[in-house]
């Protein structure tokens, strides 16, 4: 068996799962279907079949700290974290990962996954894995096809050719074809030639690099600038800014798969879904009588084959049929399920009327938790704090703004000038403009607090950091 490095794509932003999913903390950071989030499920399924291995996670620079929380938390305590200074697409993302493949083995083979996508069956995924490892190995690069269920005309579609054999499953790609119109995907169908697009690449990493260098050698160049130019930043490789963002804007497959003679497309015999939509997770979610699937705090009454869910206020829906309605502690979205593809459009339009709810969550994580802003007028400002535990704040001073932090529950530890005060549940102390200070949780369990602040301006940018144990 070939050595097989995992390797996670985790740069998007999910857009058309707004409102939950923002720029500021996009869907594979979330836990939509199942245990844990997308990410943590996509890096559990590459220990699995890797286990030997640290699973390489390309990530957006933004969300470096979280990727990294949710990482420890999966329970992966080795994992090699590269930073992408700005979205290049996929192709620049995968020569990276081969570059840096080769680098530790000329002969690995990478298995390439998005980081927010949902498999059923993780047993299927690895055995077929380990068939397409061993097509990869012989300098076949390997996608893997889902068996379409319905017409989509939201996937790109795969045809497959000739069977290659002593691979059972794989088969030379015949052609690549772009999303299709309705009519269209009904025929793919029912020809039952056509595969939807996975996005899920079984590649020899040497191999790529060679077919970018003879196809796109924009792409490779720049990657390997990138990396040479790279820093060392605690646990991260924050790749070389200028550098890759020179590289051209393009996805692997038309970077590579849809121009090299070595394209095999291998059949998934596991369930899988992008969950790319709300109609996705209303696909794949546990309905009921109804066809309802209903997440939080909702409730249906003669409503049918609807996806109701509540991260904020409740939802009620009466009457109604083929409905989205999503909310969040700062938005609601209403739609025909039908139109769920389209909730990207909307969000370019809240962008275009300067809405800070197209991007930003009203949970703000921080490498020691996140804060949410409950409250706010002239001079005044309420937040509710979680640190985690054994974590700190950087140590800090405001010059416009004082606080009043009130311990909900867990245990305090808070530096203030030159003393050090012990707070636990229901207890107080008021920190004045200019002071000194930091909050650490010493605790084993989560720290919740509130915090009243107050002056003159209460911006994140009212922030001077005197010790920081993330760098920043």
């Amino acid at each position: 068996m070939p050595r097989i490095i995992p390797v996670i794509l985790s740069g998007g932003t999910g857009t058309r799962l707004w409102p939950l999913s923002r720029q500021s903390y996009p869907k594979q950071l979330l836990a939509l279907a199942g245990e844990g989030s997308l990410l943590q499920q996509a890096a559990l399924r590459g220990k699995a079949i890797a286990p030997d291995e640290a699973p390489m996670v390309i990530a957006n620079a933004e969300h470096r700290f979280v990727v990294a929380e949710q990482l420890r938390a999966a329970g992966i305590a080795q994992s090699r974290i590269v930073l992408e200074p700005v979205g290049r697409n996929t192709a620049p993302a995968v020569a990276v990962a081969a570059l840096l493949a080769v680098a530790d083995d000329p002969e690995a083979v990478i298995l390439v996954m998005p980081s927010d996508h949902v498999i059923g069956d993780n047993a299927a995924f690895a055995g077929s894995v380990a068939v397409a490892a061993v097509a990869a190995a012989a300098g076949e690069m390997v996608l893997f096809g889902i068996p379409p269920t319905r017409p989509e005309t939201g996937y790109g579609y795969i045809r497959s050719g000739a069977a290659l054999p002593g691979l059972p499953g794989v088969s030379r790609v015949d052609a690549f074809v772009e999303k299709p119109d309705l009519p269209t995907a009904e025929r793919y169908l029912a020809t039952g030639a056509y595969a939807w697009n996975s996005g899920i690449f079984v590649l020899p990493a040497a191999g790529v690099i060679a077919a970018l260098e003879a196809f796109t050698p924009a792409v490779v160049a720049a990657a390997r600038a990138a990396i040479e130019s790279a820093a060392s930043d605690l646990d991260f490789l924050r790749l070389g800014e200028a550098a890759f963002a020179a590289a051209p804007s393009i996805a692997i497959d038309r970077a590579v798969m849809e121009r090299t003679d070595r394209a095999a497309v291998m059949a998934a015999p596991f369930s899988w879904s992008d969950a790319g939509t709300w109609s996705a997770l209303w696909d794949i979610g546990a309905r009921d009588a109804d066809g309802n699937v209903l997440t939080g705090d909702a409730v249906a009454f003669d409503t049918r084959n609807s996806y109701l869910r509540s991260d904020g206020p409740m939802v009620a829906a009466v009457g109604l049929d083929d409905v989205v309605v999503v909310a969040t502690g700062d938005a609601v979205l209403v739609a025909h399920r039908g139109a769920s593809q389209d909730v990207g459009e909307l969000v370019k339009l809240l962008k275009e009327r300067g809405s800070s709810a197209a991007t930003t969550s009203p949970w703000v994580h921080r490498p020691w938790g996140f804060y949410q802003s409950v409250h706010s007028g002239e001079r005044f400002q309420v937040k509710r704090i979680t640190v985690n535990p054994g974590a700190r704040l950087s140590l800090q001073r405001h010059y416009h703004r004082a606080e009043h932090w009130v311990v909900v529950n867990g245990t305090a530890l808070v530096t203030r000038d030159n003393e050090q005060v012990l707070l636990r549940e229901n207890e107080a102390i008021f920190l004045p403009q200019g002071c000194v200070h930091r909050l650490e949780n010493p605790g084993k369990t989560p720290l919740n607090l509130i915090e009243v602040q107050s002056g003159g301006y209460l911006g994140e940018d009212d922030i001077v950091r005197i010790e920081d144990d993330f760098a920043r």
